[in-house]
């Protein structure tokens, strides 16, 4: 499904980002489950590397991506915003209690119980690399991620998802774990990396990365 400038979802997304961060901005969880329920979707590009427009503000508060807004609502953070898309779907939310509970439950983890200690290592690992600090602090660091990382592979246990199917709980949790594609932590997992395989081997994946990777690819900045 590609992008539709006529659409009425619409999505803000960065024109450009450094090399490092191709395929990891998070208006790509956002195009990943529009493409799991195929519902056409319109992108505003900012710039990353300059200030946001004064009015984006009024969006999304801290002036990141994606902010997102439909016929019936205007939001931001990811993790909201797949929770409105999985509300109206059942292909990205059980329509069960308990399983629509479980499902949030575990984007909730994803964002609150995984990923905070990941983005430190990449804040180490890219943002600060080569600073004294980074040398004491980073051992400490990659030792909390794989102990939550063995706790997130033995409550997966043999399934393929964290629940019985898939629901924006993989997703988000996919999305998180591949922050960590500069290190081999995942691969330490082998239940967490296969876990990561099948949702990036997923067709709407598949064609979110590329329509996020092409927006990068056409606005490469000539070299100096």
């Amino acid at each position: 499904m590609p992008v539709d400038p006529a659409a009425t979802a619409e999505i803000t997304a960065f024109r450009w980002v450094p090399d490092f961060a191709a395929g990891l901005v998070r208006d790509l969880r956002i195009r990943w489950a529009l493409e799991e329920i195929g519902r056409p979707y319109r992108v505003r590009l900012l710039d990353a590397l300059n200030p946001r427009p004064a009015d984006y503000f009024l969006e999304q508060p801290f002036g990141q991506v994606p902010a997102y807004r439909d016929d019936e609502v205007q939001l931001f953070e990811s993790g909201a915003i797949l929770i409105h898309l999985g509300l109206g779907d059942d292909r990205l939310l059980p329509e069960d209690a308990n399983g629509r509970g479980r499902a949030i439950a575990w984007l909730i983890a994803a964002l609150n119980s995984v990923e905070p200690m990941i983005f430190e290592l990449v804040n180490i690992d890219i943002f600060n690399r080569g600073q004294d600090w980074t040398r004491e602090r980073r051992p400490q660091v990659v030792e909390k991620i794989e102990a939550r990382l063995k706790l997130l592979a033995e409550a997966l246990g043999e399934r393929d998802w964290l629940e019985e199917e898939f629901s924006i709980g993989d997703l988000m949790m996919v999305s998180v774990l591949r922050n960590l594609r500069h290190t081999e932590l995942v691969a330490g997992e082998p239940r967490l990396a296969a876990l990561v395989a099948r949702g990036e081997a997923r067709p709407a994946f598949q064609r979110a990365l590329a329509d996020q990777l092409a927006v990068f690819r056409e606005n490469q900045p000539e070299a100096a």
